[in-house]
């Protein structure tokens, strides 16, 4: 299947996992560099609508710029910042760490959003991959997710307006989310009763 092409003023769902499904987050400290990292190469070029980074892969949903908005030295290679991102960050982790070649898999993952319907459902499945994934049983505390910066009214980097907009407001978007939620946990119970 050929990747989708970065292209400017589209919507996409980008993610990766460590080499192997090794960890790419070893410690607390990880994840706000990698933030700082995304803070200063991703940001230029994109607006961040949901992240969750968990120890052995992210999830990141963002609009890449319309062309004007762009850097000039990036409008025809969009993806460079990418790249710049995960190599500063492959560096970094490898030289604090004393390892070796690959932290993530060979190439970044990107899925075009064509609809708001699917932009919504996946702002919902990012802040409850810790849930999905076992790294926490409740979402809404899990301390490496966009989650609670939709919930705070002090600034950061990610585009809440446009988002909580798009949900109607916030009192939906938290609805949204605690719908799936149970209907996610109705599922996992179902199959966890199926194993037993």
């Amino acid at each position: 299947m050929e990747k989708d092409v970065f292209e400017a003023g589209q919507y996409y769902h980008v993610y990766n996992r460590g080499n192997n499904n090794e960890n790419i987050f070893l410690e607390e400290k990880n994840y706000k560099y990698f933030l700082e990292k995304v803070k200063k190469y991703i940001l230029p070029i994109a607006d961040i609508y949901a992240y969750c980074l968990l120890k052995n892969h992210f999830h990141v949903v963002l609009r890449i710029k319309d062309k004007t908005d762009l850097p000039e030295k990036v409008k025809e290679k969009i993806h460079l910042p990418f790249s710049n991102l995960f190599n500063s960050y492959s560096k970094s982790i490898n030289k604090m760490y004393g390892r070796n070649g690959s932290l993530f898999q060979e190439h970044l993952q990107r899925n075009r959003i064509e609809n708001e319907s699917y932009l919504k459902q996946l702002i919902v499945y990012v802040h409850l991959n810790p849930v999905k994934h076992k790294f926490s049983k409740d979402f809404q505390s899990y301390q490496h997710s966009s989650w609670r910066s939709y919930l705070s009214s002090k600034p950061n980097n990610i585009d809440r307006q446009f988002i909580l907009e798009l949900f109607d407001d916030v009192e939906n978007f938290i609805f949204c989310h605690d719908e799936r939620r149970l209907i996610y946990e109705g599922v996992l119970n179902e199959i966890n009763l199926q194993d037993e």
